[in-house]
Order: C-alpha cells, then sequence, then structure tokens
C-alpha cells in the first residue's frame, strides 16, 4: 500500500473531477489500489456511481456547466474533509462551432475547464492548506499553440468566438491558473502542477466541432494512448513530494517539466485572470 510520504501511516485524501470515465477514472482507480481515499466527482450519475462501487469509493455528482453546482459540492467536501492531499481538477469539454452560453452568463468552454475548476478550488482552500495538499490540472498541448491567446476584457469570447481557439484559452488559462495558485498560496503550503496527458483514447471530442470528432474516431485512435498511460502523470504527481520530485507552478508531460505557452510567464496575465475570475464567480453568487 503506497501512503502520504509526509505521513507513512496516512493516506491521501485524493479528491478526481471527471472521475467517471476516460483519464479521471484510470486515475482513480490507480490511486485507489495503492491505497489511498479517492473521492469521486462526475458528471453522469450512473457512471458515477458504477466506478465509485468498483472502488468502494465515495462519490459525488455535478455539472460544471452549473456554478451552483459547484458551490454545493465544495459546500459538501468541505463539511466532511477537513483535509484534502490531492484535488485533480481533471473535468474538461471541447465543446462545437456554435457558441454556448451557460445559465451564468459564460462561454461553456471558459467555464467548465477553467472557471468552475477555479471556483472549486478556491472553495477548499482551508482544506488543501490544513494538508498542505497540491492541486493538479489536467492541462494540453493545445494550451502552448501559438494561436493560444487569452483576453482578460473577453474571457467568454463574445468577439470571434471559435472552438478550438477557445479550447487553447482555456487549457493556457489552466497553466496560468496553476501559476499563479504557486504564487499566492505558496506561502500556505499548498502546491500545484498542470500537465498535458497525451493525444488519448477518451470521449474526450466525440461532443467538439466535426473536425475533432473524425479525428478522435478515426483510424488514428489505434495509436493514441490509452486512457491508464494518460493517467499516468496526474498518479506520479498526486504521489510525490513537491519541492523534490517537482516544482509547484510548473507544467508537465510524461513525468517532466514541459515548455509552456510564452504566455505563461506573464505575471501580470495570471494575477489579472486570477482577479476576473474571482469577480466572475462573484457575481455569479449574487445573482
Amino acid at each position: 500500500m503506497e501512503t502520504d510520504p509526509q505521513n507513512p501511516k496516512v493516506p491521501k485524501v485524493i479528491v478526481i473531477t471527471g472521475g467517471s470515465d476516460g483519464i479521471g477514472a484510470a486515475a482513480a482507480r490507480a490511486l485507489a489500489h495503492r491505497g489511498h481515499q479517492v473521492v469521486l466527482v462526475g458528471r453522469s450519475p450512473d457512471k458515477t456511481a458504477a466506478i465509485a462501487a468498483e472502488l468502494d469509493c465515495d462519490a459525488h455528482v455535478a455539472d460544471f456547466a452549473h456554478l451552483g453546482q459547484v458551490r454545493q459540492l465544495a459546500a459538501e467536501l468541505s463539511g466532511r474533509y477537513p483535509r484534502i492531499d490531492v484535488l485533480a481538477n481533471n473535468a474538461g469539454l471541447i465543446a462545437d462551432n456554435r457558441r454556448t452560453v451557460t445559465d451564468d452568463g459564460h462561454e461553456l468552454t471558459f467555464q467548465v475547464n477553467h472557471l468552475a475548476p477555479f471556483l472549486f478550488t478556491t472553495m477548499l482552500h482551508d482544506q488543501l492548506a490544513a494538508a498542505h495538499g497540491a492541486v493538479i490540472t489536467t492541462s494540453s498541448v493545445a494550451g502552448t499553440s501559438r494561436s493560444a491567446r487569452i483576453v482578460l476584457d473577453d474571457l467568454d469570447m463574445n468577439d470571434r468566438y471559435n472552438a478550438m481557439h477557445a479550447y487553447q484559452a482555456s487549457k493556457l488559462a489552466n497553466v496560468l491558473f496553476t501559476r499563479e495558485l504557486a504564487r499566492r498560496w505558496g506561502p500556505d503550503g499548498v502546491s500545484s502542477a498542470a500537465f498535458h496527458p497525451g493525444l488519448v483514447r477518451t470521449q474526450w471530442g466525440h461532443s467538439g466541432p466535426a473536425a475533432v470528432r473524425l479525428f478522435t474516431t478515426s483510424p488514428f485512435r489505434r495509436v493514441m494512448r490509452s486512457p491508464e498511460r494518460g493517467a499516468d502523470t496526474l498518479v506520479w504527481l498526486a504521489t510525490t513530494t513537491p519541492g523534490t520530485d517537482w516544482q509547484s507552478g510548473g507544467y508537465h508531460a510524461n513525468r517532466r517539466p514541459a515548455k509552456p505557452h510564452a504566455s505563461a510567464a506573464d505575471h501580470a496575465l495570471a494575477s489579472g485572470l486570477w482577479d476576473r475570475s474571482t469577480e466572475a464567480v462573484a457575481r455569479q453568487a449574487n445573482r
């Protein structure tokens, strides 16, 4: 049984979003089999319940397209777990070419991939700080593309929306969030990391643009990574020691530091994104 290296007698409490399928389910299995206490979060009640029953772990259902559900989820977890050792922000999507606005008033990709995880994480600050925990966010090489761009005055892409550009921006936002969290919460003992899982055979992309759907269902799918291999870096980050095995605030691939987008080094952009995200979730709470 693998245990917390900071306290070898106590398994880690590890919360995994997007845990009912693909990379999240594979990571949940690997971590549960190592003896850690997995807390599974998924959007599908049936799929989430099935994985939870298989692993005999706690399960919660929430759709990140609804920030009210994210708030309720965070409240449930904070009431149940005084300490959270690892929060794996793995839930995400790529939308189609028709711009969709959520009931909270945000572009769907931005909300599910960045704003909802931001809200969820910040609401669990005290539990993460109590454990000197880590926040691990599933990003993508898409966020390193030259065309990846974040405009602070138009985070919801009201101007010139494009599904792939929205996805690239959200994945860049994951890395900026990771860096800014390390800066702001490092003094509280909280570490952070983002990672690229590789091209993985999952349900990701099946609701995206036609070109993405074609790519993910083509014969090329046979050479894509298995969910288990895609989850490997997440599992490694969750079970190793920040500051020793990896540096907080970094972006990783294949268990190694990877080169992020040049904008990831823009401290003003990272801080601005954090502040704008705080304002956005506060507005939603007051609606």
